[in-house]
């Protein structure tokens, strides 16, 4: 396949001709002006021949050569202006395409369940809004104005050819078969070996990660030597791969180096044009196909040589179209308004996608689920296989003014359900409903409205601590936003800055990790939502605020329904209702006391963290 055939075939793919389409009108404007500018770029080439033709004539026709001379420089010219009007359109479309596709993408993420914000999003977002799209400027850019030169001026100078004399052309026409068969051998098996290229080069990156990111681990208690040692496999079977790959290359490429090297053409129209000038062919014509047929592989070769930048342009185009192909969250036609904060479970089962792997803060749920109640077998969900169930069969009944904690050992199903209740997913069987409208009739400004929601790690703004804590209610007063700021236990901090609440955190205030989970826990105080999930708020904070914080959050879920996460059970002894997940399914419930007396689940993890109180057992 050349590099032609190349673009030619990707573009009729469907994930980039829908990227593109909406600057498909200036793309075909620019491969016309680019197709105007191939054929001025062989007028002089033409003039050269022409100028020749006349001062041979006898007598000299000068006044013929100068108007050719004319003409040539007006090729010139010609071929400048509109050679630049075409790069000026397709980079005037490539920034369009871009800025269309960032906030099409900006815009998407916004109606994505908040589930799919899990570990890896950042990271997909980040490679597709910024590396994937500058990925496609090769394409937008570049690509289509050098296939209309590789395919126009061949095409041209052969059809001028066969006018002059066919044979001619086909001397001329040699050297090109020649290359475009070489580059079909280079092409055979090159995307079988671009994939191998890619997995090898991802094994040494999770290698080098690997080795780096574990190396005071491995220092201190494992082995160095063996764990370089798997690291230099990975590098070995890389250069074992690359070597072999290279050698092929270099075959392919030295070879495709000579067949479309100047000499080599220059020398076949010279012989050929020997012979047909013995036979009677005007010498004019044989310098005709000299001086054009130098450059027939000209523009062939020069399009090969973006054949990777091609191909990270078609695989970008893939990775931003599955982006922009994620299901959004379904908004409810006509929203219902909750009577009430009551959350209730009707027979929950919830299951992840098999090949999911943003499973929010607790990766290893779709894993380890099934230790009590047996592993539950895979399903098919939407038409396709979903893993175990995360939760299954769950009823529940959340009522205001009580606190509710989730317990369970590591995969036991307790932070799934707890991002149930803010719709992060919705469950394949059963409903969640907040004052008797199930979730999905909600509409997602007024559920998020009335569920809030601190996890270990929230997210925090490169913004004023002002912005980070008033996100959930814009206008508050500084006033409000320190009596927050003061329940968290962050007031004092805040104070201390010289900028106040109008320091930039990351930039003039860096804080600690406790002391970020204060600032997310006063920006849940000053939203005040009905509803609040909390995941281990205090996990960050220091024993002496832990109390305080406590306290605040006590204080807080008076007339609210809140849902804690605990991973520490010494802080939910007084919640007013434990409930106890394993396997994904609820085990036990009730409070502290009860629980302990029943010799259950409970007792048995409550037995494991007086045995190693300072360990969070449960995570």
């Amino acid at each position: 396949m050349t590099g032609a055939e190349y673009v030619m075939s990707q573009t009729s793919e469907k994930p980039l001709a829908a990227l593109i389409a909406p600057v498909r009108r200036p793309l075909g404007i620019a491969v016309a002006l680019a197709v105007v500018a191939a054929l001025a770029a062989l007028v002089p080439y033409l003039a050269i021949v022409e100028i020749a033709r006349a001062m041979l004539a006898d007598p000299a026709d000068e006044a013929l050569a100068w108007r050719w001379a004319w003409i040539a420089a007006g090729g010139l010219a010609v071929r400048l202006i509109v050679l630049f009007a075409a790069t000026v359109v397709t980079h005037l479309a490539d920034a369009a395409l871009a800025g269309s596709l960032r906030s099409r993408i900006m815009a998407h993420l916004a109606v994505l369940p908040l589930g799919w914000f899990g570990r890896n999003a950042a990271g997909q977002v980040k490679k597709a809004a910024q590396d994937d799209v500058a990925a496609l400027h090769h394409l937008v850019a570049h690509a289509l104005v050098d296939l209309a030169g590789a395919v126009v001026i061949p095409v041209a100078t052969l059809a001028y050819l066969l006018i002059v004399d066919w044979r001619l052309a086909v001397a001329a026409l040699i050297p090109l078969i020649a290359t475009l068969i070489c580059y079909v051998r280079a092409m055979g098996g090159s995307m079988e070996l671009y994939d191998e290229y890619d997995r090898s080069l991802g094994e040494i990156n999770a290698a080098t990660v690997e080795y780096a990111g574990g190396i005071a681990v491995v220092k201190a208690f494992g082995e160095p030597g063996r764990a370089h040692g798997q690291f230099e496999q990975s590098c070995a079977r890389f250069r074992e791969f690359f070597a072999g790959w290279m050698a092929q290359a270099a075959q392919t490429g030295t070879a495709v180096e000579v067949v479309s090297a100047p000499p080599v053409g220059l020398t076949l129209l010279a012989i050929t044009g020997a012979v047909l000038v013995r036979s009677g062919t005007s010498p004019i014509d044989v310098l005709a196909a000299i001086v054009l047929g130098l450059g027939i592989c000209a523009p062939v070769l020069a399009l090969g040589t973006g054949f990777t930048q091609l191909r990270e342009a078609e695989q970008a185009a893939r990775r931003v179209h599955a982006l922009l192909s994620l299901p959004a969250v379904k908004e409810p036609a006509h929203p219902r308004t909750p009577d009430g904060n009551a959350v209730t479970f009707d027979g929950v089962t919830f299951r992840y996608d098999a090949d999911d792997d943003r499973l929010g803060d607790n990766p290893v749920v779709a894993a380890d689920v099934g230790t009590a109640a047996g592993p539950p077998m895979p399903a098919v969900v939407g038409g396709c296989t979903a893993g175990p169930a995360a939760v299954a069969d769950i009823r529940l009944e959340l009522t205001p003014g009580t606190i509710t904690a989730l317990v369970g050992v590591s995969g036991s199903g307790k932070s799934t359900l707890a991002r149930l209740v803010p719709r992060f997913y919705d469950p394949q069987e059963g409903t969640v409903a907040l004052g008797g409208v199930p979730l999905p009739g909600i509409a997602a400004d007024d559920l998020y409205r009335r569920i809030g929601f601190v996890f270990q790690e929230d997210h925090l703004l490169t913004a004023s601590i002002r912005d980070n804590i008033a996100l959930g209610r814009p206008g508050a007063t500084d006033e409000e936003i320190l009596a927050a700021a003061a329940a968290a236990q962050i007031a004092d901090r805040i104070r201390a800055e010289p900028a106040g609440l109008d320091a930039v955190l990351g930039k003039e205030v860096q804080f600690s990790g406790g002391e970020r989970q204060r600032v997310a826990i006063a920006r849940a105080l000053l939203a005040d939502t009905p509803v609040l999930v909390l995941d281990e708020a205090t996990a960050f904070a220091d024993p002496d605020s832990e109390a305080a914080i406590q306290a605040a959050l006590s204080t807080l879920a008076r007339g609210r329904t809140v849902v804690v996460i605990a991973h520490r059970l010494h802080t939910i002894t007084h919640a007013d209702r434990i409930v106890v997940l394993a396997g994904g399914r609820i085990v036990e419930q009730g409070r502290h006391a009860d629980l302990l007396a029943a010799g259950g689940h409970y007792a048995q993890l409550w037995a494991a963290c007086e045995a190693a109180p300072h360990e969070e057992v449960m995570a």
